[in-house]
């Protein structure tokens, strides 16, 4: 990952910037994004005891249920704060097929937007430490493979666990970057777990792209949410057939090369400098 300078100006987002770059009605984005935030902690203490009870029903059927629960959740929050989620296919998803999706990650905005994206039996790989959060971490544990990245034998368990969940026909959510690029280029440095997870399971690989994030919501802070389009573009599937433990780096490589093309392709939001994008954005 590309080091941040200290010194380096923080760039506002697009829709806040008015003639001459000056930030503009920040005002109604404060007050925007606290309207969002309390909506937030309703929504999640509303579905909290449901979740509870499904998740009485075991890892798999009350996974399952836990799923179908925060779907609902990102389907009214986003209606209610203003934001809308666009499909744009290059690939359709085959039914009953298990995907280990990946893309790419940098804002608070792409767990909603993976939501709204991934309608399907899944289970999220993420950090064990979040779900320590009050209220949230319930939600949390219910839904995701936790990982502690310290610890070799707690990675191991989350493998075994990840493999029993493809076997069950649900799929997983990789974020392989494993933290929010903070920079103006596409993509930061991919770790090797889903990729590793995808030869030793033989499953596709369906890379998406979060073209919005950061307009929604920059990372640099929650009070620049701003309604509008979230933009979700399916890739086609990557088989790792053909692939051994010998070559994660080139299925890897083979993943990064084409989202990083296809961010700039579409004209992720927080590019500087983009080409025309393809045809149906």
């Amino acid at each position: 990952m590309e080091e941040l300078n200290d010194s380096k100006k923080f760039s506002a987002p697009p829709s806040l910037l008015g003639r001459g770059g000056r930030v503009v009605g920040l005002p109604f984005q404060f007050i925007y994004a606290i309207y969002a935030m309390i909506l937030f902690v309703i929504i999640l203490f509303l579905v909290t005891p449901f979740v509870i009870i499904a998740s009485l029903f075991g890892k798999i059927k009350g996974g399952n249920a836990v799923m179908k629960i925060a779907h609902g959740w990102a389907d009214v929050w986003l209606f209610l704060i203003g934001i809308y989620h666009k499909r744009i296919v290059e690939q359709e998803m085959r039914e009953h097929q298990p995907y280990i999706f990946v893309s790419n990650h940098n804002s608070y905005m792409d767990i909603p937007q993976m939501l709204k994206a991934i309608r399907r039996p899944l289970r999220i790989l993420g950090k064990a430490e979040m779900g320590k959060a009050p209220v949230f971490g319930i939600i949390y544990n219910a839904a995701v493979v936790p990982v502690l990245r310290g610890s070799a034998e707690a990675r191991a368990k989350s493998v075994m666990t990840l493999k029993s969940v493809l076997n069950k026909e649900i799929s997983i959510y990789i974020a392989p970057e494993g933290t929010f690029n903070m920079t103006d280029k596409p993509l930061i440095d991919f770790y090797d777990g889903a990729f590793r997870l995808a030869i030793e399971t033989q499953t596709p690989i369906k890379p998406m792209l979060f073209l919005d994030g950061v307009a929604r919501m920059h990372w640099q802070s929650i009070f620049l949410l701003s309604p509008g389009k979230l933009r979700t573009v399916y890739l086609e599937e990557i088989s790792p057939a053909g692939y051994t433990s010998n070559n994660v780096e080139q299925l890897k490589q083979k993943v990064y090369d084409l989202m990083e093309q296809k961010l700039v392709e579409y004209k992720a939001s927080w590019l500087s400098t983009m080409p025309p994008s393809p045809k149906g954005v």
